[in-house]
């Protein structure tokens, strides 16, 4: 009897083993996450960035939700190169890549994909007509055209294969300067330098937000999926951010960021009708006048950078999260103090900004001796972040530019670091800055205040 109980057993037993072989890999998700999810990605205007010393981009946003939701720590690593951060998988140093990478045959012994599909192509870039006839619909309209494009880009031989395909006739026009590449070109056609231009359909949607008057319709290339990935041995995380991205929560964060980073303006289009022979620049002067004495500023020049900020509007909200007069960000929000209750009010906005202003002076005083010169710096470092603005003065000294000095020294410095070959420059720290939108501000900002001192008394 105890022998046919022990036979019975030990049956059992096998066949309990033998299930449990057949689940383990067809259960890959069940498999317990890392306590630290160790993450590789690019900085890039689409996946990873700093804006005004927060950090941001749709894939670096996206991963630190999900690392939240399970409860686990990210620890983020920023390759050099696409070619490295593969390397970095492929040796174990990183669980994850949380970047567009490209799924074809090249890859698929390397990276496993997850996460989110996006499918891209070469779109052409051209300014939107009154009379849409006038629109570049066929690439066979591309004959007799000039089109720019960076010099050795893909854009390049795309359009050399389509004016091949064509039989010629395509004017093609290569643009090799440090501070020139694809977000300079689609900035010029938008303002009429140049006709046309090609770039990927992600980095187009993205600047689209920024100039509306453009068509990107026109597609030059066949569709390209992408995706994040994970090394070949660890479909279990493949299964897990896979099972994640299928949750309604996750559906729904993902939307919002899709309309954040491609949909939502990035340009302040509320309008405020200055009348300064009135002698008043806006409803909150006496707010202008009260906190720039605090350091030692005109307080036009305060006023001005309100006016580029938010057009005076005391409830604006900038696709960042940005809010409020000065347009203060939730982390300067919470790090001065300023209640979400408050963020809204003229007073405590202003009041919020000028502190942050005093700071900026006092990080900035032993770099930029000059204190009139200093006030660019502070203005732009208020726009982007003092870490970019650091970033161009190590590059204006390290290219022969004089590192006191904003005008056509630190900018044209700033203006490098949308460059990938400066991105990863030894004296840069913190990536890549747009930069172009960063002198823009200080510009405007200078423009508007000129003009006030010639019309409203101090």
């Amino acid at each position: 009897m105890n022998m046919r109980w022990l036979i019975l057993v030990l049956a059992i037993a096998m066949v309990a083993t033998g299930f449990a072989g057949c689940n383990k890999g067809q259960r890959s998700e069940e498999k317990p996450l890392p306590d630290t999810l160790r993450v590789a990605t690019l900085y890039s205007p689409t996946s990873y960035f700093s804006y005004r010393d927060e950090e941001m981009g749709f894939d670096y946003t996206l991963v630190k939700q999900f690392a939240e939701d399970k409860g686990l720590v990210l620890d983020l690593k920023v390759a050099p190169s696409m070619s490295k951060m593969i390397e970095m998988l492929d040796s174990g140093e990183v669980d994850l890549l949380a970047y567009d990478i490209p799924i074809t045959a090249e890859f698929k012994g390397s990276v496993l994909p997850t996460g989110p599909v996006n499918n891209t192509s070469q779109v052409l870039v051209q300014p939107k007509h009154a009379n849409l006839d006038s629109l570049i619909t066929d690439v066979t309209q591309l004959v007799g055209r000039d089109v720019y494009v960076e010099k050795n880009s893909k854009y390049q031989y795309r359009l050399e294969n389509l004016n091949e395909e064509l039989g010629g006739g395509i004017v093609i026009h290569t643009v090799d300067r440090d501070t020139m590449i694809t977000e300079d070109l689609i900035d010029m056609v938008s303002r009429g330098m140049i006709s046309l231009t090609v770039v990927d359909s992600d980095i187009a949607r993205l600047n689209k937000t920024y100039y509306k008057d453009l068509d990107i319709t026109l597609a030059l290339s066949f569709p390209q999926r992408h995706s994040w990935g994970v090394s070949p041995s660890k479909p279990w995380l493949a299964d897990s951010i896979n099972n994640w991205m299928d949750t309604e929560k996750s559906r729904k964060s993902m939307d919002e960021l899709l309309k954040k980073y491609f949909e939502l303006s990035k340009n302040d289009e509320s309008h405020y009708s200055i009348d300064f022979s009135k002698g008043r620049i806006s409803p909150y002067d006496d707010l202008f006048r009260k906190y720039a004495s605090e350091i030692g500023w005109d307080w036009r020049l305060l006023a001005a950078q309100a006016y580029t900020e938010s057009h005076f509007n005391p409830k604006a909200v900038s696709w960042a999260g940005a809010r409020g007069l000065m347009q203060i960000m939730p982390g300067t929000a919470r790090q001065y103090g300023l209640s979400q209750a408050r963020i809204n009010d003229p007073e405590a906005n202003i009041a919020t900004a000028v502190r942050l202003i005093r700071d900026l002076d006092k990080a900035l005083e032993s770099r930029i001796p000059d204190p009139e010169e200093r006030k660019k710096f502070i203005l732009a470092s208020y726009n982007s972040g003092h870490a970019h603005i650091y970033d161009a003065i190590a590059l204006a000294r390290k290219t022969g530019r004089n590192p006191r000095v904003w005008t056509d020294n630190v900018a044209d410095a700033l203006l490098l670091k949308s460059n990938p070959k400066y991105i990863n420059d030894p004296v840069v720290k913190y990536g890549y800055c747009r930069g172009r939108q960063t002198t823009a501000y200080v510009r405007e900002i200078y423009k508007f205040y000129n003009h006030a001192k010639r019309e409203v008394p101090i």
